[in-house]
């Protein structure tokens, strides 16, 4: 009797949301979580090197105190430019779109986002923004500073101040869906057994962070149709032939762009917290402060605005009020880095690359906020408003932070996102390149500030050069440590070795699901019986390329 042999088909491969689909119409029109994190990915990086191009034309025209490279008008437009695109297009959404949106599901063990469809129309408005914004700089630009100052922004400037305020407007509601979409799945997405002092510090940092993003970004938005009907009608808001007040713009703009300086740092100390935690191999010390302070650092952030007015000519017991408010965020933020020290004391440290991130971010953060001291005191405010020394300052805690944060990150949960490793190596010697290069950057600021150099001037005395072209010697090694991710990342996505589904050992419900994850990121919905940052209980990693 003849027998029939029946060909065995090779096992499919499983489907994971990476594979779930190749058309462009499948990437444009998602509602899944995970692919508008990597459309954010690819805007943010975008609209980073854009930022960085005008930060490099910046220090190329400061090498030389003469002002060679380009006139004054066109220095304001590159500044203004800088500014813009770094603050509203890079910082305000990396971490919380990018990182935010990938893990707040799989942290707290749901499908997908509350609102699906509202996360990829945040998406779209993020990109509608960012086009007008690049319309901005292709018909002329804007030259008014980032902070849009009134009268010059609503009288003097003819440049595209409304337009590029629109773009600004509609960027804002990306913020404030995706603020609103984390908040509602925190509180209604939840995995069983999932409670609230068990949640993840990063969850908690980006809870913390939509409140301020729901709560303080429609009043930007209010203060910039303000400036746009003043410039159009001429009402008189902020003029006071027509009794108006100047001062009200920068009430309302630093009401809520003070608050935004957390919008941006503290979903880093989120990531830092969950590194932290992962590479010294041990519970987060005082974790149920270290989240309370998350919290207490977005409700002060609102009462500590006044401390950029300080020379505007408030009265000075406002100034006192508000330089002692200042120093009082000091101590949540404090909180944090003393209790990150104290996980480190006697644990497992591992120096893989997204743990030198986190010691980077630690360092940096700590001369911002120390640096941000100095700036609360009435009497050295006075001496360095509107010098270099404000500039190192705000761009060690915003960026320095952020960018650290962000990077250690992306270094930790890559694996995670893509199913590969990358070359610890390159990733290592990046991660120096972006410490050192910083620092060289942004230390002889400090000290230029101090001295007397005016921050926006395109000229300079000669005795400031020697500090100008250390700093833009700086500036080259951080470019060149910013672009290498770039390369490797791209590189790992095709040779990279393939990562198992929790490389680095770590504990949180992201590393319980698949490398890269499903659609609906677990097969069944998870019951949590543990407490945040088991690791005491957690068996050893499965090696396979991460290095610890």
């Amino acid at each position: 009797m003849a027998t029939t042999v029946i060909p065995v088909q090779p096992a499919s491969k499983p489907v994971n949301y990476l594979t779930n689909g190749f058309t462009l119409r499948s990437w444009l029109l998602t509602t899944d979580h995970k692919r508008i994190s990597l459309l954010y990915l690819i805007s943010v990086t975008a609209f980073f090197f854009l930022g960085g191009f005008f930060a490099m034309l910046i220090r190329l025209e400061l090498l030389t105190p003469q002002g060679d490279l380009m006139h004054a008008d066109s220095y304001n437009k590159v500044f203004t430019a800088h500014g813009m695109i770094m603050v509203f297009f890079f910082l305000i959404p990396v971490v919380p779109a990018v990182l935010g949106n990938f893990l707040v599901p799989l942290m707290v063990g749901a499908k997908d986002l509350a609102f699906p469809r509202i996360n990829l129309l945040s998406w779209y408005l993020y990109i509608i923004g960012g086009l007008m914004m690049i319309h901005v700089l292709l018909t002329g630009g804007i030259d008014t500073g980032w902070t849009l100052y009134s009268p010059f922004s609503t009288q003097f400037s003819n440049t595209n101040v409304i337009e590029a305020g629109l773009a600004i407007f509609i960027a804002g509601f990306s913020s404030i869906f995706t603020g609103l979409n984390f908040i509602v799945t925190v509180h209604r997405m939840r995995a069983p057994g999932l409670t609230w002092d068990r949640l993840p510090l990063f969850v908690w940092a980006n809870y913390a962070t939509s409140l301020i993003m729901i709560l303080g970004t429609p009043v930007v938005a209010i203060t910039i149709v303000m400036v746009a009907v003043e410039r159009l009608f001429h009402l008189g808001i902020f003029d006071p032939k027509l009794g108006g007040d100047p001062l009200l713009f920068q009430h309302l703009f630093w009401f809520y762009s003070h608050p935004a300086v957390y919008i941006m740092i503290l979903p880093s100390m989120g990531v830092i917290s969950e590194l932290i935690a992962c590479f010294s191999h041990k519970r987060i010390f005082g974790y149920k402060i270290v989240a309370l302070s998350s919290i207490a650092i977005a409700v002060i952030g609102f009462l500590v605005w006044a401390h950029h007015m300080f020379v505007t000519g408030i009265s000075l017991y406002a100034a006192l009020i508000f330089s002692f408010i200042t120093f009082f965020v000091g101590v949540p933020s404090a909180i944090k880095v003393f209790n990150w020290t104290a996980t480190l004391y006697r644990g497992s440290i591992s120096f893989a690359t997204p743990m030198l991130y986190a010691f980077g971010f630690i360092g940096l953060f700590t001369i911002g906020g120390l640096t941000g001291l100095f700036l609360a005191s009435l009497g050295i405010d006075v001496h360095v408003t509107d010098t270099y020394f404000v500039v190192s300052h705000f761009h060690y805690v915003m960026v320095g932070g952020v960018v650290m944060g962000y990077l250690g990150g992306m270094h930790f949960w890559w694996p995670k996102i893509t199913g590969r490793m990358y070359p610890e190596g390159w990733a290592k010697l990046s991660a120096l390149f972006v410490f050192v290069g910083f620092n060289l950057t942004f230390f002889p600021q400090f000290i230029l500030g101090y001295v007397g150099m005016p921050r926006r001037y395109w000229q300079y005395p000669p005795e400031f050069q020697v500090l100008n072209i250390l700093s833009t010697a700086g500036a080259s090694v951080l470019a060149v440590g910013y672009l290498l991710p770039m390369i490797y990342f791209a590189w790992s996505l095709r040779y990279g070795p393939i990562a198992s589904a929790n490389p680095w050992g770590a504990a949180g419900l992201e590393w319980k699901t698949t490398s890269p994850p499903p659609t609906f990121n677990f097969d069944e919905t998870p019951v949590v019986t543990w407490e945040a940052y088991n690791y005491d209980e957690l068996e050893p990693k499965d090696h396979d390329g991460g290095s610890r």
